[in-house]
């Protein structure tokens, strides 16, 4: 009897250590450098489901979304604003945050309350997840617009699981598909008269900019002879070759400039990172560190390599590290090789594979053979990290967005900033909402029309008939 109770006890002693050095593991597995090779392995095990295509690169950086063991939904509303905030309201946000809780909308908000992302977007539930990361229902829409048929008649019989239909509806980003913006682009043609993207003017501005360095930049062209590297670099006249013909070079950055980038005083790098590019390009950095090549560099895990992606990618390129040099080099950092040869040496999806032979590449080599003006034509990077406009020191200037995202999904978000540079509004919409046309990477014509701008021009027109009766009828 005595026995069996002593052996009671130490099976409940071994079992209380056993979890206390569990907790134990838990707790140091999931604080701490992220990058530390036991605690990526434990965290991985520590999951509680596979999460989704926009997270999985950061799943095990925890405290990136997860601010403590017991955080309450507020604490994690506020990790996802640190990350998406600026983007929602860049987006103008067709359904922020005050929309759910002015208490005018009190009776929808509770049946919906999309007051905080997790209502919609809940992690680990692959079961749940959608496309674009959410997790309600397709016809969730019907929750707050169940008399959308009665106020708009165009929309009389259309299911609610089509609401977010490509060239419809976003929930978040509606800034291509608004009536306004729709009535406005209506009848435009399907290829511009000068089909262009905006031209690059870093170099042009760059004496108005404040934060340059320029104590390490001359901004005159340097030769052979200007080389600065020293005894730390050996004769190679292949990097000597590279970076004569690179921009740098024409622009008076010298070998010191990314290799030595602090003080005369400080050690040779020999593999600068982003942290140096960000010295002369830093909202380039940003958005790559907030893309799908940088992001787990932002929250301190080691960098991405094709081999973790969920995309098909090249056998060859599994274990490249991808940084700033890995697309643009190391020496040279031609945007040409950029655009076109760095993707390509990674990406193997369909739509990737399909680009050489397209419209948009005979595009882009007719440019290159000097057959058609510069920014004529197209290049993966062209679409997938668009030129864009952005202020710095109240100038305006056009730079790379190096953030994927910011134009990936849903794709309407590309429209604005990519598609209407060189397309009519209806043609792109059309193209866009054709997944069978994106895979083919756009060689052919759109199969379907979306009827997005037809209603709002009829739409206007009968708004436009009640407003010339009631002013009739005043008379």
């Amino acid at each position: 009897m005595a026995v069996a109770s002593r052996r009671r006890l130490w099976i409940v002693w071994l079992l209380l250590t056993a979890s206390l050095a569990g907790l134990l593991w838990a707790g140091l597995s999931l604080r701490g450098d992220s990058d530390q090779a036991w605690r990526t392995a434990s965290r991985g095990l520590l999951l509680p489901g596979p999460t989704s295509h926009g997270h999985y690169q950061i799943e095990l950086a925890c405290d990136t979304c997860h601010t403590g063991a017991f955080a309450d939904r507020e604490a994690m509303q506020a990790r996802c604003m640190d990350c998406h905030g600026a983007e929602l309201k860049q987006a103008r946000d067709s359904h922020p945050r005050s929309k759910f809780t002015d208490p005018r909308n009190a009776d929808r908000a509770a049946r919906l309350n999309a007051a905080e992302c997790v209502t919609c977007h809940v992690e680990h539930r692959p079961e749940l997840t959608h496309a674009a990361g959410d997790t309600q229902p397709v016809d969730f829409c019907v929750t707050c617009h169940a008399e959308v048929g009665k106020e708009r008649p165009s929309h009389q019989g259309m299911g609610f699981e089509t609401c977010a239909s490509s060239g419809c509806h976003n929930f978040h980003d509606n800034r291509a598909l608004y009536e306004d913006f729709l009535i406005k682009h209506a009848g435009e043609p399907e290829i511009a008269d000068a089909p262009r993207v905006p031209a690059r003017d870093f170099r042009d501005l760059i004496e108005e900019l404040s934060d340059f360095p320029f104590e390490r930049v001359s901004l005159q062209p340097l030769g052979a002879a200007d080389a600065d590297h020293g005894m730390a670099l050996g004769a190679d006249p292949a990097i000597e070759a590279d970076w004569l013909a690179s921009a740098h070079a024409r622009s008076g950055v010298n070998c010191s400039g990314c290799h030595v980038p602090a003080t005369s005083e400080a050690v040779w790098i020999e593999k600068p990172d982003e942290a140096v590019c960000r010295d002369c390009h830093a909202a380039e950095v940003k958005g790559f560190l907030a893309g799908r090549h940088g992001m787990r560099l932002a929250v301190g895990l080691s960098a991405m390599t094709p081999g973790q992606a969920r995309l098909p990618m090249r056998e060859d390129a599994a274990d490249v590290a991808l940084e700033c040099t890995s697309c643009h080099g190391a020496h040279g950092f031609d945007t040409k090789v950029a655009q076109v040869e760095s993707c390509l040496g990674c990406h193997s999806d369909t739509h990737s594979l399909a680009y050489e032979g397209s419209p948009h590449h005979r595009l882009w080599q007719r440019e290159q053979a000097g057959e058609l003006p510069a920014g004529s034509g197209v290049t993966c990077a062209t679409c997938h990290l668009p030129r864009v406009e952005h202020y710095q020191d109240d100038i305006k200037r056009v730079l790379v967005q190096h953030n994927q995202n910011d134009t990936l999904r849903p794709n309407e978000k590309m429209i604005r900033p990519v598609c209407l540079s060189c397309h009519g509004l209806a043609f792109a919409i059309d193209a866009l909402a054709d997944p069978a046309l994106v895979a083919r990477n756009f060689a052919g014509r759109p199969l379907g029309h979306v009827e997005s701008i037809d209603m709002a021009l009829e739409a206007e027109r009968r708004a436009e008939q009640s407003r010339r009766e009631a002013r009739e009828a005043a008379e």
